[in-house]
C-alpha cells in the first residue's frame, strides 16, 4: 500500500507536550486517497532527528513526507517555503547540543524550497476556516535542521514525490502557561494536516497568488 510519512517532535524547552506530535499521532494508520499514514515522533535533537527520519524513509518508502514542528508565538498554521543551511540554536536541544553558525549539511546548497503546493494549501485551510499563512523562515533550530535535511535527502529516495514542513502554534494548555500567546486546538491542527495531505496529493501545480509578508 502507498504510504504517507508524518513527523512531529518530542517536547522540548521545559514543555511537557508538543502539539506537532499530538496532532500527527492522531492520524497514524488513517487512510487518505488509498495511502496509509505512518506517524513518527522525531527527537528534538540536531544529530538524531535526521537519522531517525532517514531510517523511516528507507523503511516505508513514502510518496509524501510532511514534517511538523511547534512554533510558540505564531498565531496560525504556517506552511514553510524555504529551509536554510544554518544551525544557530538559541537554546540547547534535548541532548544538550547548541550548534551556533554551523551548516546543516557541509558544502550543501544555501537553501531548499518546499515541494508542497504551499499557497494552494493555505487557500484550502482558509476555505475550511483554519487560520494559515505562508512562512518564509523555519528558524535556525531543530525544525529548520529537519526541513533542510529532509529536502537534501530526496534525490536518494525517488519514491518521495513531495515533501515539506509546517509549523503549528501552542496548544491551549501550553498557552495558558505563556500569557498573551496564541493557541490552536490540537483537533484543529489534525484537521489541517489532513487537508494539507489531500491538497498535496490533488494539486499538480501551485496556485499563483500573493503570499508575501513584510515581517
Amino acid at each position: 500500500m502507498r504510504k504517507i510519512l508524518l513527523t512531529g517532535f518530542s517536547p522540548f524547552a521545559a514543555e511537557t507536550t508538543n502539539p506537532s506530535w499530538d496532532a500527527v499521532v492522531a492520524l497514524d494508520g488513517a487512510i487518505v486517497d488509498g495511502a496509509i499514514i505512518v506517524s513518527l515522533q522525531l527527537p528534538c535533537e540536531f544529530d538524531r532527528s535526521l537519522q531517525v527520519l532517514e531510517q523511516a524513509i528507507q523503511q516505508h518508502q513514502p510518496e509524501l513526507v510532511l514534517s511538523l514542528g511547534q512554533a510558540g508565538g505564531r498565531v496560525d498554521v504556517t506552511v514553510e517555503r524555504v529551509a536554510i543551511n544554518v544551525n544557530d540554536a538559541r537554546i540547547p536541544d534535548n541532548a544538550g547540543q547548541q550548534p551556533i553558525d554551523t551548516a546543516v549539511i557541509e558544502h550543501g546548497p544555501v537553501g531548499y524550497f518546499s515541494s508542497l503546493p504551499i499557497k494552494a494549501i493555505v487557500e484550502a485551510l482558509h476555505e475550511q476556516g483554519i487560520p494559515a499563512s505562508v512562512s518564509h523562515t523555519a528558524g535556525t533550530y531543530v525544525c529548520n535542521h529537519v526541513f533542510y535535511g529532509l529536502m537534501h535527502l530526496l534525490p536518494q529516495y525517488p519514491t518521495v514525490k513531495r515533501a515539506g514542513f509546517v509549523h503549528v502554534p501552542y496548544a491551549p494548555k501550553q498557552a495558558a502557561a505563556h500569557p498573551g500567546m496564541a493557541s490552536m486546538a490540537v483537533t484543529t491542527m489534525t484537521k489541517a494536516i489532513r487537508l494539507i495531505i489531500e491538497t498535496s496529493l490533488h494539486t499538480a501545480h501551485d496556485i499563483h497568488v500573493s503570499g508575501g509578508i513584510t515581517h
